[in-house]
């Protein structure tokens, strides 16, 4: 038995390797996020290739730690030309985690290198409340 190779045209190499997952649109639009929790704190590792720091809005809204993070075309598409293929998310992206509402803006730290966010937040004890007493009525 003799193994014949399929005959190929020049464009079914691209076809091939734009169906691997990496190149799934959907996918690429996620921020990629890492949680990391230590003894006084957690780290949240998140991934933000191509964006600036500018780009990237942090808040706490009803007890929700909220990332925005904004990138157009514009600024990227000044070279004169037709693009064959555009696969690089431009628009905007959003995570929010729940974080309670003892954490206030002041409490977290924010870093941006090499296209990761960090933040650091700080745990904090849930005050537990005391059950309300109830008292058996006493019939006469």
């Amino acid at each position: 038995m003799f193994m014949i190779p399929r005959k190929r045209n020049e464009f079914d190499i691209w076809e091939d390797m734009f169906k691997d997952p990496f190149f799934n649109e959907e996918r690429s639009q996620i921020m990629k996020t890492d949680i990391k929790e230590k003894k006084d704190s957690y780290l949240i590792d998140i991934d933000l290739p191509g964006y600036e720091k500018e780009d990237i809005k942090i808040n706490i809204e009803d007890g929700y730690l909220n990332i925005v993070a904004k990138t157009n075309s514009e600024k990227e598409d000044k070279e004169e030309g037709t693009f064959l293929r555009k696969e690089r998310y431009y628009g905007e992206c959003s995570r929010s985690f729940y974080i309670g509402d003892q954490i206030k803006e002041e409490d977290i730290k924010a870093s941006f290198k090499n296209g990761t966010l960090r933040l650091e937040v700080p745990k904090f004890e849930e005050k537990k409340a005391l059950p309300e007493k109830k008292y058996i009525q006493i019939d006469d």
